[in-house]
């Protein structure tokens, strides 16, 4: 059985397996994960018209001891969602496809080379309660690579390993209770380094669901 820590051309098979793939994209054929970090119930009503398009590029690092996934902290200036964990990514511009705005958004907010990225495919389709569809799209990114944030976007640019990622006992279930005193759920990856929490947590846990836990397996928070 393929697992994260499986060799390098072996995974990068599994991943290509697992993912949707580019050269047939049709977000209408792809999955919608809906256990975002503040699953609201207007998502059991939007459709998928009423979301704005995003997404965000889930960087693959190959190391020494095993890969990794590059993430970044946001700016503590900006306005929504300042301070916590994210992948590159972004809001789509019109005519875009999920990997231009992803790769046109890692490399505005960490200098990463569209060229050098090494596309692997595309995870399941991922909605917020803010109003967003997100397409994460997966590659692998030269080891070498060093990240040139912009400050005004990104406060921190860091590893967390994908073997810990991708292994379910990791995804901590946690409750916060809204304004209105509506209790919602979410994952938690602590880690060293910055919290993986939320939408990023969110992503990560349908990346693992598609790739190692089963791609049609039902969230375990049972929305």
């Amino acid at each position: 059985m393929i697992g994260p820590d499986a060799p390098v051309l072996q995974l990068e098979a599994h991943l290509r397996r697992r993912l949707h793939p580019i050269e047939t994209y049709d977000p209408a054929r792809m999955h919608l994960h809906l256990n975002a970090e503040e699953v609201d119930p207007r998502l059991r009503d939007w459709g998928l018209s009423d979301l704005k398009p995003a997404a965000v590029l889930t960087p693959l690092i190959v190391r020494e001891a095993g890969v990794s996934v590059l993430l970044t902290r946001r700016s503590e200036s900006l306005r929504h969602h300042s301070g916590q964990v994210a992948f590159p990514g972004g809001r789509a511009e019109p005519g875009e496809t999920p990997w231009t705005t992803a790769l046109r958004e890692a490399q505005e907010e960490i200098g990463l080379d569209p060229a050098c990225v090494q596309l692997l495919g595309l995870g399941d389709l991922y909605a917020t309660g803010t109003g967003y569809l997100i397409t994460p799209v997966v590659g692998f990114i030269p080891p070498d690579f060093i990240a040139k944030p912009d400050p005004s976007e990104v406060a921190e640019v860091f590893e967390t390993p994908f073997s810990f990622l991708m292994d379910p006992t990791n995804h901590e279930q946690r409750t916060w209770t809204t304004a209105e005193g509506e209790a919602r759920r979410y994952y938690a990856m602590p880690h060293d380094g910055p919290l993986i929490w939320g939408a990023t947590a969110g992503m990560v846990r349908a990346l693992y669901e598609r790739v190692f836990g089963g791609a049609d397996a039902e969230n375990s928070l049972g929305y």
